[in-house]
């Protein structure tokens, strides 16, 4: 036995005289390099923040936010409440860890851009495939919420004016015109900012109108009584959800399948973290990490009261488009309607952020900053918008 213990082969020894081959230290810093020594923080060079975590947390939670607010209460109607908050909360942990995952993997490397870290991965293309995903996608949130504007802003103004004022001899009621007007007056100025920080007074204002959304729905709960009646008639429920007015904690039917990509979308921000991480005063991770969990934490609690008490109010009647259900000649519902059309409004730019981050990292990476290119890009993504828009309608 200690014949064979002494056998290098055996005992995992090498012989006398032979070495364990080195990795070489230049292969190791190319493939991940070391973390800096001690537990210093990262200390990034390539932008100094002068955003407040308040600001960011604004602007963050204004990315969150989304149009898929008004179709909460129709997905809990398809799941039942425990079912529909257990999908909520670990669609808001999974956001929180993959942003965790993210921002650890910026401050390992000390790059807060998503082209760099694509091109350190991946080289060239991984940089192009990085700013590519970011315009792809915001390009498509950004036309989702001028599709709203556009198809629900000359229905408020027809209601605040005259029902029987028709879109051919009015062109305030035309949507092409009002989204052109909304695009040069209101997004435009604020696409034009240099830095994203400066949205977060307009993001805070973005939020205010959707927490006055939310005690809307919360007080039209307690005036709308189940079952819902129109005149002397009662409304009739949509086959397969809830007919009576009983709170149902777990659901399952044929529409269930469809609230799960409202869920999984329910926390998208990720293309708006690096660049909020960048503008951030006195950056860290540990700082930046609590601007995301404080901003998924609110959209959490806001999400959950607005699809409880819009399950609440219409049980199995809830359509999913939640403002619908309401009488449209009611002023404050009007002002509801008015006030989620603003907040959409003003979501756009920070939308668009990326995006023009994106082009400027990848055609002028190592260009100083120019107003007059800056100008230049910041109006493209709109006009692209704007043109899926007139290609949806």
């Amino acid at each position: 036995m200690e014949l064979m213990m002494e056998e290098p082969r055996m005992n995992g020894l090498v012989p006398r005289g032979l070495r364990e081959p080195e990795q070489s230290q230049a292969e190791l810093d190319g493939f991940l390099p070391q973390p800096p020594p001690g537990n210093k923080a990262v200390q990034f060079s390539d932008f100094e923040g002068k955003t407040s975590l308040g600001m960011s947390v604004f602007n963050l939670s204004n990315a969150i936010m989304g149009s898929g607010i008004l179709g909460l209460a129709y997905a809990m109607a398809n799941t039942g409440v425990l079912l529909f908050l257990a999908f909520l909360l670990c669609m808001a942990l999974l956001s929180a860890y993959s942003i965790h995952l993210l921002l650890t993997c910026a401050s390992f490397i000390g790059i807060r851009a998503y082209e760099e870290l694509g091109h350190r991965a991946f080289g060239t293309s991984g940089k192009v495939a990085a700013a590519g995903v970011i315009c792809l996608h915001n390009i498509g949130a950004m036309s989702s919420y001028l599709y709203i504007i556009k198809s629900e802003l000359p229905l408020v103004i027809r209601t605040l004016l005259d029902s029987k004022v028709t879109e051919s001899s009015s062109w305030f009621l035309n949507g092409n015109v009002l989204i052109i007007i909304v695009s040069i007056g209101i997004i435009l100025p604020l696409a034009l900012m240099r830095h994203l920080g400066y949205l977060g007074y307009t993001s805070g204002l973005s939020l205010t109108f959707m927490v006055f959304f939310l005690a809307s729905v919360i007080y039209k709960k307690f005036s709308i009584q189940c079952p819902l009646t129109s005149g002397n008639w009662t409304m009739e429920p949509r086959k397969g959800l809830n007919e009576s007015c009983e709170v149902r904690l777990i659901t399952i039917n044929s529409q269930t399948a469809y609230t799960i990509p409202i869920l999984a979308f329910a926390f998208v921000c990720h293309p708006e973290v690096l660049p909020i991480y960048t503008e951030l005063h006195r950056p860290s991770q540990r700082r930046m990490q609590n601007v995301a969990n404080m901003s998924i934490g609110a959209m959490f609690l806001m999400y959950g009261l607005t699809a409880t008490f819009g399950y609440l109010t219409f049980f199995g009647h809830v359509e999913a488009e939640m403002l619908h259900m309401y009488s449209q000649t009611d002023l404050l519902i009007l002002c509801v309607r008015l006030a989620v059309l603003m907040a959409v409004t003003l979501t756009v730019p920070v939308v668009l952020f990326p995006i023009r981050r994106a082009i400027q990292r990848l055609l002028f990476p190592s260009k100083a900053f120019s107003w007059p290119r800056h100008g230049t890009i910041a109006p493209r993504a709109p006009h692209l918008c704007q043109h899926s828009c007139h290609l949806r309608a």
